[in-house]
């Protein structure tokens, strides 16, 4: 049986497994109390010394012990940064209130400055048990789950998360934790306070570009005393910047320059002044007229520039031409993408199938139709499932579903079995009865399609030239013109072998059938191994070494199964009943280190040339003086190794950007980073490579997505 048939069974269980492990993440590994990486142990803590019942304090908490010169950040980061998110799964009738944040530290990071915890911390949450709650009939726990996310920092930034779960018993009480709480509730800011009164002559006025503070109320033992200022409120601040304080007699008072990129304009200013480990809070009226805001939050200065350049420079144009224009660069694209090394193997493989049928120019057409229905169909149906997901709240991009471990361990064992069917291992027709084998003889249209939905799969981690600023426009378009621009992409990539199906004159073009087939045929499967070994690759980006080894054991083990079932005789009946079964234990063995998915982290590059690249990162540097180069990656890209191989490694333009000083960042967006995905959506664009030069007081430059030495080294001549 052709390899065209082999896929029609095959690959529909494969596409079922795909879209079944879609929602990704670390969610696989189960949830625990306690979550350890390189960088932070995070625990889930509870602390109820009363037990369980309505009224009483119940308190649940995430204790973060940082490694030496690493910390995480406070309600409002500061210059960069993201603090804590703590979503919690409660049972009815109970209730998370809003995390308890300890007085903070003011952690200097070059020119600016964020607002963070080094050492150890806990934040603690505490739980409001209404009448409502009823402990399950089974047990009489509490059951707690949580899903946090921190950013974690030194002089890079590591984004990470945990799941957590802990059982709080209802009658007894919980308090081996009691040390960590009480340690945490006297790290809380006191409210400042004139005897029983809330101090309301307390103000900040704004005058001109600074606020001027006046706090009353403070304990007496302050008095004379400096005190660190941390403003709830991000964006309203210099944080670096120098400020002066007074006292005037019982009052506290402070003059802080207003940040030029302030974002906010509250009537009410929450801060908390802090002396030593000791804190005070207070909300103070806002008083006089702010100046007009900056930029929209998360907009950097060099995106403000490029926009503002952009609408005085652009000339109007209608959507409908915007959109054509968009159809144009999909099409484009998509032709393109036929000369990409992912698609090669695919295109290998029709070519056998077209020779095969060299004299039936209706099979040729029916086949040509076919297989353009299913380039097209799929890559609506992946577009459509990224603007589902995106319109649910997810940050993806194109080739998000090879941010999952399990797709692609599951193309991995797909591609295996096509490469083993290549090489005549195995025939699958032998596999299936014979009916199902002249039912499929019936249908090869059906076998045309299926290998048109297996182009789109090996093609969807590419991304060719003009295919990026149309998928990030397309994003912004209404869901039926998005899905157009999709179909339009697998129209161009069909579009070649659709023309040689339908015009004589390039059928005539290609070999005459013979005897080189056969050797042509196995000589694809090596192409096929090579996209196997890629994907091994892939995966040690995503679950470490004990992953990848995990995955090539069951690879093997797989491939043991069909050599055993090609077998005759009570050979294959002893054989395979004992691969299959060897092949079941390895997996249930090996399999969590598949799908097991590391801390999201960026690689540094060979030679520590290159930094990780992290919100806020790009605009210190401008700060700095320097200039910035950021290359988006990922490693299932593979025009993005490409390009890393051949254009960023060369010492030509490695020696260029150093002689222009030029700050060198990796965004890798080999696993899922909601962070990198709106940083590449802010550019226009929705999917890797992405290359991007920053320079201060220059709208960003972004590069072809196939690079050249000339191209770069150009832009760098530029800065």
């Amino acid at each position: 049986m052709t390899v065209h048939r082999f896929f029609s069974r095959l690959f529909a269980s494969a596409l079922a497994t795909l879209v079944l492990a879609l929602p990704l993440g670390a969610a696989a590994q189960g949830a625990k109390s306690v979550v350890s990486t390189e960088r932070v142990r995070a625990e889930l803590m509870a602390h109820a010394p009363d037990g369980v019942d309505p009224g009483k304090k119940v308190w649940v908490g995430l204790q973060l012990a940082h490694q030496p010169e690493w910390h995480t950040y406070w309600r409002n980061s500061g210059d960069s940064g993201l603090p804590t998110q703590l979503e919690w799964t409660l049972p009815p009738g109970v209730t998370a209130g809003e995390i308890a944040w300890p007085v903070p530290k003011k952690i200097p990071v070059g020119n600016l400055a964020n607002y963070g915890y080094e050492g150890t911390v806990l934040l603690p949450v505490p739980l409001t048990i209404t009448p409502a709650f009823k402990p399950s009939v089974l047990g009489s726990d509490l059951d707690v789950k949580l899903k946090a996310q921190w950013l974690v920092c030194r002089k890079e930034c590591i984004p990470e998360e945990g799941e957590f779960a802990l059982k709080i018993p209802v009658k007894s009480s919980t308090a081996i934790n009691t040390k960590a709480f009480q340690a945490a509730f006297e790290a809380q800011p006191r409210p400042v306070l004139a005897g029983t009164q809330v101090i309301t002559e307390s103000n900040a006025r704004v005058d001109g570009d600074s606020i001027k503070l006046s706090v009353q109320g403070l304990p007496v033992e302050l008095r004379g005393k400096s005190l660190e200022f941390f403003p709830e409120t991000p964006e309203v601040i210099e944080t670096a910047a120098p400020w002066t304080q007074a006292w005037n007699g019982a009052t506290w008072t402070a003059s802080i320059p207003l940040s030029a990129q302030r974002s906010a304009s509250p009537n009410v200013l929450p801060v908390v002044l802090a002396s030593g480990t000791e804190g005070w809070r207070t909300e103070l009226k806002v008083v006089g007229q702010w100046p007009q805001v900056a930029a929209a939050a998360g907009m950097t200065p060099a995106l403000e520039v490029a926009l503002r350049a952009n609408t005085s420079s652009a000339p109007p144009s209608t959507p409908s031409l915007t959109l054509a224009a968009a159809l144009v660069g999909a099409l484009l694209g998509g032709l393109i993408l036929n000369l990409m090394p992912c698609v090669f193997p695919i295109l290998a493989i029709k070519i056998v199938g077209f020779t095969r049928h060299a004299e039936d120019r209706r099979a040729h057409r029916t086949a040509g139709l076919a297989y353009t229905a299913g380039v097209i169909v799929s890559f609506a149906a992946l577009g459509a499932l990224m603007l589902a997901l995106r319109a649910a709240g997810e940050q993806l991009g194109w080739g998000f579903q090879l941010q999952s471990p399990a797709v692609v361990a599951a193309l991995a064992a797909l591609f295996t079995l096509i490469a083993l069917n290549l090489a005549g291992l195995f025939e699958f027709g032998s596999f299936v009865p014979s009916s199902v084998a002249s039912l499929e003889a019936r249908h090869p249209a059906a076998n045309a399609f299926l290998s048109g939905v297996l182009a789109v799969a090996i093609a969807s981690p590419c991304t060719a030239p003009f295919m990026g600023a149309s998928l990030g426009f397309a994003i912004g378009l209404p869901a039926v013109e998005a899905l157009l621009v999709f179909a339009m992409i697998g129209l161009g990539m069909a579009l070649p072998y659709l023309a040689a199906s339908w015009v004589p004159a390039i059928a005539r073009l290609l070999p005459k059938p013979g005897a080189w087939m056969d050797t042509f045929r196995k000589l694809m499967a090596f192409p096929m191994f090579a996209t196997v070994a890629w994907l091994v690759w892939v995966l040690g980006q995503q679950s470490g070494i004990d992953g990848a080894a995990a995955l090539l054991v069951l690879l093997v083990a797989m491939s043991m199964v069909v050599w055993a079932l090609t077998l005759r005789g009570r050979a294959r009946s002893v054989i395979a009943v004992i691969s299959l079964a060897a092949f079941g234990l390895l997996a249930w063995a090996a399999g969590p280190n598949i799908t097991r998915a590391l801390p999201a982290q960026t690689a540094q590059a060979e030679g520590g040339a290159w930094q990780a690249w992290e919100p806020g990162r790009v605009d210190q540097l401008l700060a700095s003086g320097r200039p910035v180069f950021v290359d988006f990656t990922a490693a299932w890209c593979v025009t993005c190794q490409y390009n890393k191989k051949t254009t960023l490694s060369r010492d030509d333009v490695m020696g260029d950007l150093s002689a222009k000083n030029v700050a060198l960042l990796r965004a890798d967006w080999t696993r899922r980073d909601p962070a990198i995905t709106a940083a590449l959506g802010q550019l226009g664009r929705n999917g890797v490579p992405v290359y991007v030069f920053y320079a201060a007081g220059k709208a960003p430059v972004i590069l072809s997505e196939i690079l050249s030495a000339d191209e770069v080294r150009a832009a760098i001549a530029r800065l």
